[in-house]
């Protein structure tokens, strides 16, 4: 893992794991939210700023789209869930903004991937970017871009 904090001394190991496990307990209650169709806790781990990007090529949500997108299904108690199996989290030199990338294990898509940005603001890291994508084999990327490029010209 990669890590540009500037630390002093002993201080550097402690004070990056403390950083990291924080940024990593932020995604793990991103992810536990969702899966609770917890409305307020998963936005409010956002910042107001942020997007959502999901797996459709469509799906490019600012904070105030992906709201309206979540609410209905939030408020009927259908959220999603989203393991985190492995992650890795980057800082930038002042502390401020980590990037990170995890597998995630999905009960319908299977693997899959996160990768996004957070900043801290106020104290509290916020998700400023969240990025899903389901990783295509490449043995198999031929067929679905066909398959893609197929339905395209269908419509």
């Amino acid at each position: 893992m990669i890590l540009f904090l500037t630390l002093a001394g002993g201080a550097a190991h402690s004070g990056v794991k403390k950083i990291e496990r924080q940024v990593a307990q932020v995604l793990d209650d991103f992810h536990d939210a969702a899966s609770r169709a917890d409305f307020e806790g998963y936005f409010g781990l956002m910042a107001e700023d942020s997007i959502f990007i999901g797996t459709d090529a469509s799906e490019r949500w600012t904070y105030d789209q992906f709201k309206a997108f979540t609410k209905p299904y939030f408020d009927q108690g259908k959220g999603w869930t989203y393991v985190s199996t492995s992650r890795h989290i980057y800082f930038s030199g002042n502390g401020q903004m980590a990037w990170f990338d995890e597998t995630l294990e999905n009960s319908k898509l299977g693997e899959c991937r996160g990768s996004g940005v957070m900043v801290k603001r106020d104290g509290s890291w916020k998700l400023i970017q969240y990025n899903l994508t389901v990783p295509i084999p490449n043995e198999l990327v031929l067929e679905v871009v066909d398959k893609i490029r197929a339905q395209e010209e269908a419509e």
